[in-house]
C-alpha cells in the first residue's frame, strides 16, 4: 500500500497515521482497525469506509473524552486509548461487505473541515 495523506496546511501538531495498514481477515472473525493520533487542538476523530469505484462514506465519530461509542452499523463500534493516543475500529464478526478501505480522520474543529486521512485496508481471505 501506498499512503499518500491529505495534509491539512499550517497545522503541523496535527497527525494520525495507521498502526497496521493492511488486514487479512476471515469471515466471522473480529477485526481491530487502529490508528495512532497526536493533536494539541482537536478532540474528534471519525472513521470512514469506501468501497471501490466510491465515495468515502461515514462511519463514525468520537470525542477525545470518550471512550467506547457504537456505530449505526451493526457490530461495527470506535474506541479510543488517551493513554497509548490510539483510536480503534472494532467489528465484531467481519462479513464479506466488510471488505473495504478504511480511513481514520483527524478533524480539527477550530478550523473547520479540514482533515487529514490515512488508510487502513482489510481484506477478507
Amino acid at each position: 500500500i501506498n499512503w499518500h495523506p491529505l495534509e491539512s496546511p499550517g497545522i503541523s501538531t496535527q497527525k494520525i497515521v495507521p498502526l497496521d495498514p493492511v488486514k487479512h481477515v476471515s469471515v466471522g472473525d473480529p477485526v481491530n482497525l487502529s490508528c495512532s493520533y497526536n493533536t494539541s487542538t482537536n478532540d474528534l476523530l471519525q472513521w470512514y469506509r469506501q468501497y471501490p469505484t466510491s465515495r468515502p462514506e461515514f462511519i463514525v465519530f468520537i470525542y477525545l473524552h470518550e471512550t467506547k461509542k457504537e456505530s449505526d452499523l451493526p457490530g461495527v463500534s470506535v474506541r479510543v486509548d488517551k493513554d497509548q493516543s490510539r483510536l480503534d475500529l472494532l467489528i465484531s464478526s467481519a462479513e464479506i461487505s466488510d471488505s473495504a478501505l478504511y480511513y481514520c480522520a483527524l478533524v480539527p474543529t477550530v478550523t473547520g473541515n479540514l482533515a487529514t486521512l490515512y488508510k487502513n485496508l482489510l481484506l477478507h481471505r
